[in-house]
């Protein structure tokens, strides 16, 4: 594609924002409307595919058993080239996942958990290994923090994420500015990307401007560049592997840079597994975000502070009067509250029966929350629990240069 094309497409981006009511990129996610980001608009924008029942048949053909919850209820909903990548798995070819995170404040919120939960779960049905990035540089020049500060956030986002349960012998975690100094093949795959973009190119897929520190416009290849398996020459050797990495779909953009430059370089293309947005307590018209504490439930956060936070801030569906609710009902598909248990409740025919409820109007907005705070709760407690017992000693061996024995 040349670079007079991805312009052409990136004004025709910007327009079919305004159009659509909702704004997505991996800076920024905002909607007009109280249901969020229309989804099926958005495959349409960015060109991905829907999981629809041949991927989940696949998948259970494939695994044996039921897929993920988060598959089932459409949270996991968009995907690039997971049916080829299937395909190829079932014909013997291995592949790896790789997925990250930003570190942007001490601990982690609910939200970030989802891209690891799935993660997760693949790499225990597929018994895969796992690179994990934490990309301390990007926070370095997105946000007002020093190389310091980004380092020591991300040794702590790493400790929440090795709390969820990973696998030591499966599991590679590493931070970037660390990363870059103790692996050259990383950085050499970094500059091979970076000699394949063009500024121009750079700045039609991600917005860049002319003042825009320097550092902006190269980051995309280091997040790109773990797509490559050669990066990892303590764990594949030479060889170059599939890989599926499941993210939120903000992050889609660096991935179709990716996607273009991997033939290029004689790497097969990743394949990605898109999730919906955690939405803020105050509605899904944005995010939930570590920035503001009161649209985020953390993962150090209280009890006490989990019951405060819902009850004061999650936006409701419900009617104005008790009258209203009672005769109209409730509306599950915005109420927050809901939203949080479509995540976190895995019994279906419970969230069935709640849903219901809620939209008949037998079940109340205070109710809802209510629910949504003793499902919360104990989730929370058990990561701290679990959090406690990943020292500095644990994390350094998920960083130390090692094979996997997968």
């Amino acid at each position: 594609m040349t670079d007079s094309s991805l312009a052409s497409e990136t004004e025709q981006l910007k327009l079919k924002e305004e159009d659509d009511g909702f704004v997505v990129n991996p800076w920024e996610v905002t909607s007009s409307s109280d249901s969020g980001v229309d989804y099926d608009k958005l495959i349409k924008r960015f060109g991905s595919s829907k999981i629809d029942d041949a991927i989940i048949e696949k998948l259970e053909k494939i695994t044996g058993k039921p897929v993920h919850h988060m598959i089932r209820r459409g949270i996991f909903f968009s995907h690039r080239d997971l049916f080829q990548l299937l395909t190829q798995y079932e014909a013997g070819k291995p592949f790896y996942l790789y997925t990250g995170r930003g570190p942007s404040s001490g601990s982690l919120h609910l939200g970030h958990l989802i891209p690891f939960l799935m993660t997760k779960w693949l790499q225990e049905t597929f018994n895969v290994p796992l690179v994990i990035q934490l990309t301390d540089d990007e926070k370095t020049l997105w946000k007002d923090l020093t190389v310091e500060q980004s380092m020591k956030m991300a040794r702590e986002n790493a400790k929440d994420i090795i709390a969820l349960g990973f696998d030591l012998n499966k599991t590679f975690i590493f931070h970037d500015f660390d990363f870059m100094g103790r692996c050259p093949a990383f950085y050499q795959n970094i500059i091979r990307i970076q000699k394949c973009v063009t500024f121009n190119q750079a700045k039609g897929i991600f917005g860049f401007t002319d003042s825009d520190p320097i550092g902006k416009i190269g980051f995309p290849a280091v997040q790109a560049a773990p797509c490559l398996s050669t990066c990892f020459p303590f764990i594949f050797g030479d060889k170059k592997l599939n890989c599926l990495i499941p993210c939120a779909i903000d992050q889609d953009p660096y991935f179709r840079m990716t996607r273009d430059v991997c033939p290029r370089l004689g790497f097969p293309k990743p394949a990605l597994l898109h999730s919906t947005f955690f939405p803020a307590l105050q509605g899904a018209k944005s995010k939930m975000s570590a920035s503001d504490t009161n649209s985020a439930i953390f993962m150090t956060d209280t009890p006490n502070q989990i019951k405060n936070k819902i009850n004061k801030h999650a936006f409701s569906g419900g009617q104005p009067t008790l009258e209203d609710h009672r005769a109209k009902g409730g509306n599950p598909d915005i109420d927050v509250s809901f939203q949080l248990l479509t995540f976190f409740l895995e019994d279906d025919a419970r969230l069935e029966e709640i849903r219901v409820a809620y939209r008949k109007g037998e079940l109340l907005s205070g109710e809802m929350k209510k629910i949504a705070i003793e499902t919360l709760q104990p989730i929370v407690a058990e990561h701290q629990a679990r959090r406690k017992l990943v020292t500095d000693a644990v994390l350094d061996e998920f960083l130390a240069l090692r094979k996997l024995t997968c």
